[in-house]
């Protein structure tokens, strides 16, 4: 298994504030890793810094040589009035071939959206868009920074299943930062808990009991939320798929998103 990002002792911030104060981060190729904590946790400060945009007062961060990222922002700030397609969006920042397009928008849902305008598209198809982009790159690691903002439950519930299988199909590594608890539990692999240094990690239902996170959090639904994530019966195969039984394990995967649609457990 590749280590892709390691990150140890990294503090923040602006002015003589400290937003993050010694955080230890890792990801490993082919895990999906959710970051949680409350508004003002240091949560984008922590994606900036991974992927570069933002150097950490102290501390280092290791990335893998020759690392690909994707990133999928919470919403790109585009002119309406900007006559771009979504083909031609695809082509930003540097050119790709027709086919590797009209492949990768078969592959995220929207390939009879090629010709439309961007500033065209529904909440969801405008994340299927800028996920397309991101992928493009063949990542090893797909980071999405509340990707799902804006959208209804069932667009959020069809876009995380989507990320699911794609990490399945093309072996990358997610990094999400979420503020739905119930994607957290269906979805990750590994929770980290920040609310300006890292309260609690480990696998969701661990972290769904630990008195840090209930302390942010409550001990209410959200808690309870934990027996939505399906239990794995095959081992993980980071480098490429999952191994046996990984059609039991998406059904489980569909079948909670689909629960918490019709109960609306998460509000």
């Amino acid at each position: 298994m590749s280590r892709l990002i390691e990150a140890k002792g990294l503090s923040a911030g602006f002015g003589g504030t400290d937003v993050l104060s010694g955080v230890d981060f890792h990801i490993d190729g082919g895990e999906i890793v959710t970051v949680v904590g409350p508004n003002g946790s240091g949560k984008s400060t922590l994606m900036r810094m991974l992927v570069g945009a933002l150097s950490p007062r102290a501390g280092r961060i290791t990335r893998m040589p020759g690392l690909r990222l994707g990133y999928v922002p919470q919403r790109l700030s585009i002119d309406p009035t900007l006559p771009l397609s979504v083909s031609r969006f695809l082509d930003l920042p540097r050119p790709a071939g027709r086919a590797a397009k009209a492949a990768m928008l078969e592959r995220v849902g929207i390939s009879a959206l090629a010709d439309r305008p961007l500033a065209g598209l529904s909440g969801g198809q405008y994340q299927r868009a800028l996920l397309a982009r991101a992928l493009l790159v063949d990542p090893h690691l797909l980071i999405l920074d509340e990707a799902t903002q804006g959208m209804d439950q069932r667009g959020s519930a069809d876009f995380y299943a989507l990320i699911a299988t794609l990490r399945e199909e093309m072996g990358t590594a997610v990094l999400m930062v979420s503020h739905e608890l119930h994607v957290v539990m269906s979805a990750s692999d590994r929770v980290v808990c920040l609310n300006g240094h890292v309260c609690c990690e480990g696998a969701p239902e661990i972290v769904s009991s630990a008195p840090e996170y209930r302390a942010l959090f409550g001990t209410g639904t959200h808690g309870a939320l934990a027996l939505y994530r399906h239990e794995h019966d095959h081992s993980h195969d980071h480098d490429h798929h999952h191994g046996h039984g990984h059609d039991h394990g998406d059904r489980h995967h569909h079948d909670h998103g689909a629960a918490l649609d019709k109960t609306g457990t998460d509000n």
